[in-house]
């Protein structure tokens, strides 16, 4: 892997490599502007998913270099919370440059240690920098409210000031663009951050962190652990950390909020899904169907946000054969080989899951109308490679419609009318996203009115907003009140206060003792 950032690997000849590896680069933590080996004994390969090449070896961080990352923070904090606005921003503007500058270096690493196609990784990038960019633009965000002469002589404003530090674990199906989503804008409203990367992709990561410092983050400002539940419970436990933001699972992201809140942290928690695609017969007919095969099967089904669910309605139903011709199409290869739409999944144990539910499925009664399990990508044999599947006569009681499956795998029902669409989609009990396709506009408001979901497409099957609005899954995909990046991130990220204040003349008449709760 010729694009891997130099500062933040170092060789290591280790016994833990099963004798086989010889010498491996090692990903090293940052703490206190350093990036410095792990001590630690437990270490993790990082595999490209296409041709099982070891990359890197990843520490799981001692439960004292843990600390001493958020200690470091934490004195970091005490001189950067005073840092002027301006020059946070000035920092973010060079940090964004950066990142144009080096994405096709970024986008290859990730590319390698995840699995996507070159173009998907150059997008995961570009979403996560968009993110930056708004950063940009914290001089207005951050700023409080005023109202004159509330009382006699009385002002109240409010201040808008950072928390400390601040947390973030992040998951392997997005190793850029879910980070830039959190550290940005935390240190850029003045917090300091301690960094958990996905340890089964964290290169491209580590990438980015290093950009940042180059971009002028200031020492302890931005520190990086690796490690697996160990590591995530020191972060959610630890007396100096404030807040948490979590991007992942259902089950470790409920771990979180939970572990997290009971010891007095605000969480963010954004979880798993099962995002529907609602089809009405009057939408365009290849439009829906590209937008239906590019978001399910995209990124090999590995996103959040991918379409995994298509409900046609009444005559939208004779689409099948069309939707499974289209997939058909879809080029399977290693992310980096030209032409590729999609590439393999992550790891032979994800794979593993995949197939199985996918048998499940078929056990259960469903069609395989495509079957993607025996796909052949020459010169990758040992790939972790799915062909792109699709499953009719599906039901809502099956486990492949119930469970996230988080491969290339569309499930597709069918119900007569737009009411039993939005019946069906309201008894699930994921909300991050869901699209509508149709060119009815008042069917299109119907459903934005009484669909349950928190991100709604309307001819656009993934409505990630842009990072001027806030990520806003809802239900069984999210826990905590706020999302991230947008406005709302900023209210994660600081603490309002509240500052009433009168001003005397010294000629001003005293009025005496009052023992009213009036101030006028």
């Amino acid at each position: 892997m010729s694009a891997t950032a130099s500062s933040n690997l170092a060789g290591r000849n280790d016994a833990n490599s099963g004798g086989n590896i010889g010498t491996t680069a090692t990903v090293k933590l940052l703490i206190n502007g350093e990036f410095v080996e792990s001590t630690t004994s437990e270490w993790r390969d990082i595999v490209n998913p296409a041709t099982q090449q070891v990359l890197a070896r990843v520490p799981f961080a001692t439960t004292d270099e843990v600390d001493e990352a958020i200690r470091s923070a934490h004195a970091a904090f005490k001189t950067w919370k005073d840092t002027p606005i301006g020059a946070r921003m000035r920092i973010m503007l060079k940090y964004q440059a950066l990142i144009r500058e080096h994405m096709p270096r970024i986008a290859k690493t990730l590319s390698a240690e995840q699995g996507k196609t070159i173009p998907d990784a150059e997008g995961d990038i570009f979403r996560g920098l968009e993110v930056v960019e708004h950063a940009c633009s914290i001089g207005t965000l951050q700023q409080g409210e005023f109202a004159e002469n509330v009382a006699g002589g009385v002002d109240t404003y409010t201040l808008r000031q950072p928390l400390g530090v601040c947390a973030g674990i992040t998951p392997f199906n997005f190793p850029a663009m879910i980070p830039l989503w959190m550290f940005p804008m935390a240190i850029v409203c003045g917090n300091t951050f301690v960094l958990k990367p996905s340890e089964q992709d964290p290169l491209s990561t580590m990438q980015l962190v290093e950009l940042a410092l180059e971009a002028g983050v200031p020492k302890g400002v931005l520190n990086v652990v690796h490690g697996g539940k160990d590591v995530v419970d020191a972060l959610c436990t630890h007396e100096l950390v404030k807040a948490i933001s979590f991007v992942g699972s259902t089950a470790v992201g409920t771990h979180v909020y939970r572990l997290g809140s009971e010891h007095g942290k605000r969480v963010q928690s954004m979880m798993g899904a099962k995002n529907h695609a609602v089809v009405l017969p009057d939408a365009n007919r290849e439009q829906t169907l590209n937008a239906l095969a590019g978001a399910g099967f995209g990124a090999a089904g590995q996103r959040c946000m991918a379409t995994s669910v298509v409900v046609l309605v009444g005559a939208a139903q004779q689409w099948l054969p069309e939707l499974v011709a289209k997939a058909k199409t879809l080029r399977v290869n290693a992310g980096n080989e030209p032409g590729t739409d999609l590439g393999p999944v992550v790891s032979r144990a994800a794979k593993q899951r995949v197939l199985g539910l996918i048998e499940a499925g078929v056990t259960e009664g469903a069609t395989l109308a495509l079957d993607g399990r025996d796909v052949k990508v020459p010169g990758y044999e040992q790939g972790n490679f799915i062909g792109p599947t699709v499953f009719t006569d599906v039901t809502a009681e099956m486990e492949i419609y119930r469970t996230e499956i988080f491969g290339p795998v569309l499930v597709v029902l069918n119900v007569a009318t737009l009411d039993d669409a939005i019946a069906l989609v309201n008894r699930n009990p994921f909300g991050n996203g869901v699209g509508l396709f149709t060119q009815s506009g008042a069917a299109a408001r119907k459903f934005q009115s009484e669909i349950d979901i928190g991100q709604v497409g309307i001819n656009i099957p993934i409505p990630v907003p842009v990072p001027f609005f806030s990520f806003t899954g809802s239900r069984g995909s999210k826990l905590g009140d706020l999302g991230p990046y947008g406005k709302q991130v900023v209210q994660f990220y600081t603490q309002t206060k509240t500052v009433t204040a009168r001003w005397f003349d010294d000629d001003t008449v005293n009025d005496g003792v009052n023992t009213t709760i009036s101030l006028r």
